[in-house]
């Protein structure tokens, strides 16, 4: 059994491949996984994605998510549509399809469990 702090990670900052759910822009997205465990079924870290529109689906997982800057309006595939912004913390439930639209940039930080 262990604490993980964060501020004592230097994980590698790893630009994700999204090219398949890229809908408009080329957003660049980045991920510094900072703790992963239970034979990896759980993950958390900072993510960032710069401008652009992308998909992004929940299938066997849930995300925990605390916006740390910029913002963006995600939309589920039934038509509901939240703005978030930093200071915003929000669960992304099993199953949802979404469509993040990032006006300039949003940096998180995650908490991701496979379900």
């Amino acid at each position: 059994m262990a604490i993980v702090l964060f501020g004592d990670q230097s994980p590698e900052k790893v630009e994700k491949d999204i090219t398949a759910e890229i809908v408009l822009g080329a957003p660049r997205q980045f991920v510094e996984l900072m703790y992963s465990g239970n034979n990896d079924t759980l993950k958390s870290g900072i993510w960032e994605s710069s401008e652009g529109v992308f998909r992004a689906n929940y299938h066997g997982i849930v995300e925990f998510c605390h916006i740390l800057e910029g913002g963006a309006v995600i939309t589920t595939s039934d038509g509901q549509s939240v703005m978030v912004k930093g200071g915003d913390g929000f669960v992304l439930e099993e199953g949802l399809e979404t469509e993040w639209v990032v006006g300039d940039y949003i940096k998180k930080h995650f908490f991701i469990c496979n379900v």
